[in-house]
């Protein structure tokens, strides 16, 4: 068998995944209730593939540390509330999808701040909730991950893109920064890296390629990062990159998706 034909197969099996959901409330009977809507909704639409992990305040959900596809985030819990979690998630890179839940109506003109993709009023409805779902599991269909192939001497490891904060050249090293902490090392040069990726991508210095779902600005010849890292950025590639940014933030807007797909390509 050719390595284009295992590839093919790795990259499948990186594709097909399941649904990972997470409701996250303080009160016992709602996470019950969404449970239950959720369960049925899947079995309606027959997905057998997915997971529910339920989280009783939004500290258990931040230090649980786990991805998901989906996020129900009640907003009127015991501090951290449902924003200042939504906040925190946002700042680490985290792209779920955020469905806030509240009593409150007129809490939707807060949450989309927080680029949540939609937001459901208790009591819940059971229409409105299929409605919700069913934009959802199109949204994620739709957004399934683009990933590349890294080769590290003789074994292969299969990296998504929206993971990657930024690329650094030292060398004759690449090192990949991923939005878990952790950096992926191999030989290569940055040129060929760069058209490996997509257009989320921008070259800020010649010894560096960042993701723009991950930078908040742009200041005094840096690239400051939602993480609270800064990169370099070359004197005559500033104006540049935030162009770039902002055309980059519009196109996200437009789509009014809010789960951060960036998932276009060069032109």
């Amino acid at each position: 068998m050719s390595f284009w034909r295992i590839s093919d197969i790795l990259i499948k099996s990186v594709v097909i995944k399941m649904i990972k959901f997470a409701i996250c409330d303080d009160e016992p009977y709602m996470i019950r209730e969404i449970a239950d809507q959720l369960s049925a909704y899947m079995a309606q639409v027959r997905i057998a593939s997915y997971s529910v992990n339920c989280f009783s305040g939004g500290q258990c959900l931040l230090e649980s540390g786990e991805d998901f596809d989906l996020i129900f985030l009640d907003i009127q819990m015991e501090h951290p509330d449902g924003m200042e979690t939504a906040r925190a998630l946002r700042r680490r890179g985290v792209r779920s999808l955020l469905v806030f839940v509240t009593v409150l109506k007129e809490a939707v003109f807060d949450v989309f701040e927080l680029q949540a993709y939609d937001y459901l009023v208790k009591p819940l409805e059971r229409e409105r909730f299929r409605r919700t779902m069913d934009r959802a599991v199109k949204t994620l269909d739709q957004g399934t991950e683009k990933q590349i192939m890294i080769q590290r001497g003789n074994s292969w490891e299969v990296v998504l893109l929206s993971q990657i904060v930024y690329c650094e050249v030292q060398g004759r090293k690449l090192y990949i920064h991923r939005n878990d902490g952790t950096v992926l090392d191999y030989y290569d040069r940055l040129e060929a890296f760069e058209h490996r990726v997509d257009g989320r991508f921008f070259r800020c210095h010649r010894s560096y390629l960042v993701n723009l779902a991950y930078v908040r600005g742009c200041r005094d010849g840096q690239v400051l990062l939602f993480q609270g890292e800064a990169i370099p950025v070359s004197r005559l590639r500033e104006q540049e990159l935030t162009q770039t940014l902002l055309r980059y933030m519009k196109e996200r807007v437009t789509d009014r998706s809010g789960c951060y797909r960036a998932d276009r390509t060069k032109t």
